[in-house]
């Protein structure tokens, strides 16, 4: 394993267990793009990699499907997991706001969301602040007009601001910590340039590194950029990370995917055989 490699998985081990989430990245990534399901013998064997023991990894597997993200079938003594399909709004959503080119039509307006039910403002939090929503006030959420909203939020009260006068520019900047989400970015940054860097002066890694790699830079970079508005340049601070942080993320996916993509075909498999092929859009991620 590359030297930079290993550091990024070092600094994971010294992390809060994030099995779970790691689960989450991978099907949002990987396997979704190749049908959805997926034998839980290939993610046993993408986490050795990790050093991540496959007792901790069939808990987190199980903790999903209570949970309503993952639904468990069995042949024999095997066992397939699928993304459930109530979760699949959350992870389309996740993925535009994941690799998409952030929006340039921006029409200079805001849509405010009031929810006044604390039980679905309880339900809708998280499905909200995955959309790219940002909360003033408990209750209260707003993104640039044309983010979609999620499904939990639908019975909101829906208005359209606007962001031109000052009470508009004040109520944005108390819906994001934007110095919090520009810290993640340069720490997010910092720890992958050194891995840029590296593939760029040898040749590819191996396929078991690159697919290692692949889902730790999207692992680390969706907790980012999923927290992020994506809000238009005119209403960032000129020293903005953001667009750096895409750009270094964009290239080291585009050079890991062709070599990660091999160790699926070699390791990934369903209830029906070897994982399909991934479709084209898999490879205009990250386009501009």
């Amino acid at each position: 394993m590359p030297q930079p490699l290993d550091r990024i998985v070092q600094e994971l081990k010294r992390e809060p267990s994030r099995t779970g989430s790691i689960v989450i990245t991978v099907f949002g990534d990987a396997i979704v793009p190749r049908g959805g399901a997926v034998w839980l013998g290939t993610l046993l064997e993408f986490f050795k990699a990790l050093d991540i023991d496959g007792g901790v990894v069939r808990t987190a597997m199980s903790r999903l499907a209570s949970d309503g993200w993952l639904e468990r079938s069995k042949i024999g003594r095997n066992s397939f997991y699928r993304l459930v399909e109530n979760g699949q709004q959350t992870f389309d959503i996740a993925t535009k706001h994941i690799y998409d080119r952030p929006p340039s039509d921006w029409t200079g307006r805001f849509e405010l969301l009031l929810i006044g039910n604390a039980g679905e403002r309880d339900a809708s939090r998280e499905a909200l602040k995955n959309a790219g929503f940002g909360s003033p006030l408990p209750g209260v959420w707003v993104a640039p007009s044309g983010v979609p909203v999620p499904d939990e939020a639908l019975r909101a009260i829906r208005l359209e601001v606007s962001a031109e006068d000052e009470s508009g520019r004040r109520l944005l900047a108390e819906s994001w910590p934007l110095d919090r989400t520009a810290d993640a970015y340069l720490k997010f940054m910092k720890t992958f340039e050194p891995l840029r860097n590296w593939i760029e002066r040898r040749a590819a890694l191996p396929e078991g590194d690159a697919f290692t790699a692949r889902i730790l830079l999207i692992h680390h970079y969706r907790r980012v950029v999923l927290r992020d508005p994506l809000l238009p340049m005119a209403l960032l601070p000129r020293d903005w990370p953001g667009r750096a942080a895409r750009a270094l993320c964009g290239d080291i996916y585009r050079a890991l995917l062709p070599a990660s993509e091999q160790w699926l075909d070699r390791y990934g498999s369903n209830e029906t055989g070897p994982l399909p092929k991934a479709g084209s859009e898999l490879w205009r991620r990250f386009s501009d």
